[in-house]
């Protein structure tokens, strides 16, 4: 190493320089020291502090490791006090740069939150906290993102029976939850699960039915035509749902899009999908906030005498003989009864023995519209579960099948970008009917104007 003039060998004997020329490796020897004889007292001293280690130095070197939750765009400083002159060789030594990581989060990520409570299903009661991202998420969209193995069904069940509480209290499906609460989650003992590999194919048949049925995409929002038929989500016996069909729509970031609302398996029409977390919890907002109009078209049994009128009763979850759901007009204070408005319109009607009605429902409450109709003494034709009227005989050419369409959707656009306005057509067997009645889609729809309220 050159150690001339202030060098940090300082000076040799007699004040001249202690080194005098470049060398390479090793301990220097003390300039002027013939073989075999021992060095003088500057000679050693010298040596000494070549070969000393530099507290200062290491100290900086120790400290470029890296830290959990480095600094991202400014390098750790050096130890403070003196700088000393640093050696110098021909080649500078390269210096290393100090390693860098990604910022290390606290907050579990959505894949661990799913293993370590899957533990529930085989370790029986736990009690699961609120975070912040599931904040006003309802309860039956808190247990499928927790546990994606539970069907809507055993959801749907164990909230019944009230095995599912909410800081100990007995809690609704739909109640919506608050950050920091406590649910309990009684024992959910199910069969394992096969994991069947995916068929590039079936994914492709899939993404091309989405795409035929899509009425309206942009970055954030999706409108399905979803058919009649078709289920929403999963239950008892049931595959294949619009549910299931997202996951060939999930993104590169593992993103699915989520369900918005849901209409019933035999009802067609405007579908709200959110393709991804902001948009799906402000479009919830929206629905919440009773924001969005929804217009459905229905097919009825006989004619409304008032042809425009408001029904607002309450209605409460009841079981059927056949162990079925089925909702039912309450009284107020009954248990789980809950406050629907609907407000309708006729549009045209043939001979007296079927009506087209125009829906406009203010509340969202499971089979309001079919409850409702019912309730008027006018069930929606094809109804299996609300036509009660006895020996009326449908009409030939017309299918027995539910003839309710969510006809359009009209809400704001999630981030600001105006409104969304979309329509759907009839469905293929409902075409049947209004072109057997000689109904035609009319340019104006009288059920626009109701109110909001």
């Amino acid at each position: 190493m050159r150690t001339g003039g202030k060098g940090v060998g300082g000076k040799g004997a007699g004040g001249k320089s202690a080194g005098a020329g470049p060398r390479r490796g090793g301990r220097p020897p003390a300039a002027g020291t013939p073989k075999g004889k021992r060095p003088s007292h500057d000679a050693r001293r010298s040596a000494r502090a070549v070969a000393r280690p530099r507290p200062e130095r290491e100290e900086a070197e120790i400290r470029t490791e890296p830290t959990r939750n480095p600094a991202p765009h400014h390098p750790v400083p050096r130890a403070a006090g003196p700088r000393k002159p640093v050696q110098q060789t021909d080649k500078p030594a390269a210096r290393s740069a100090p390693t860098r990581k990604a910022p290390v989060s606290d907050a579990p990520t959505r894949a661990e939150v799913k293993a370590e409570t899957a533990q529930v299903l085989a370790t029986g009661v736990q009690q699961l906290v609120v975070t912040a991202d599931e904040n006003e998420m309802r309860i039956d969209r808190f247990l499928e993102s927790r546990f994606p193995q539970l069907s809507f069904s055993h959801i749907q069940r164990i909230v019944r029976k009230g095995e599912l509480r909410v800081n100990g209290k007995r809690a609704d499906s739909k109640d919506r939850l608050e950050e920091g609460q406590t649910v309990r989650i009684p024992p959910l003992k199910l069969e394992p699960q096969e994991q069947r590999p995916r068929s590039l194919k079936a994914d492709d048949d899939t993404l091309g039915f989405l795409r035929s049925i899509t009425l309206y995409e942009d970055d954030d929002v999706i409108v399905l035509n979803k058919p009649a038929g078709l289920a929403v989500q999963g239950g008892s016996g049931t595959t294949r749902h619009v549910d299931q069909m997202l996951e060939v729509l999930t993104d590169k970031s593992g993103q699915k899009p989520r369900l918005v609302h849901r209409l019933d398996k035999d009802t067609a029409g405007c579908l709200v999908i959110a393709k991804s977390r902001f948009a799906a919890a402000t479009l919830a907002k929206t629905f919440r906030s009773r924001s969005a109009r929804k217009v459905y078209w229905a097919l009825v049994a006989g004619v409304p005498r008032v042809r425009q009128g408001r029904v607002s009763t309450y209605l409460a979850r009841e079981e059927a003989y056949d162990g079925d759901q089925r909702m039912a007009v309450a009284q107020h204070g009954d248990d789980g009864a809950m406050h629907a408005v609907t407000y309708y319109a006729v549009v045209e009607t043939a001979a007296q023995k079927l009506a087209w009605l125009s829906l406009k429902p203010v509340t969202g409450r499971t089979h309001q519209l079919r409850a409702h109709a019912a309730h008027i003494g006018h069930p929606i034709v094809g109804d299996p579960k609300y036509f009660n009227i006895k020996n009326w005989e449908l009409p030939g050419g017309i299918q027995n099948k539910l003839h309710l369409l969510a006809r359009r959707i009209v809400l704001p656009h999630p981030r600001g970008k105006g409104t969304i306005d979309v329509s759907a057509p009839l469905p293929p067997h409902m075409r049947q009917s209004w072109n057997l009645l000689g109904f035609e889609d009319a340019p104006y729809d009288p059920i626009v104007d109701a109110p909001d309220e």
